[in-house]
């Protein structure tokens, strides 16, 4: 159901850090409703999900 681990950790390479902004974006999406994918292009139910998704879909930048 959730984006392949591998994948996601090519994106983030620390998986401290990944969960760390999976955790933060989920939080966002919670307060503010706002999502980067129309509601029927996600997997995922819960946010949680949905940030992973992002995640994998190389819609989260991180600057270092």
């Amino acid at each position: 159901m959730y984006p392949s681990i591998d994948k996601v950790l090519n994106i983030i390479p620390s998986k401290y850090q990944l969960v760390y902004v999976v955790a933060k974006r989920s939080h966002q999406m919670k307060e503010t409703k706002h999502y980067q994918l129309p509601d029927k292009e996600y997997k995922s139910s819960k946010n949680i999900g949905k940030a992973l998704e992002e995640v994998a879909e190389n819609l989260i930048h991180i600057a270092e």
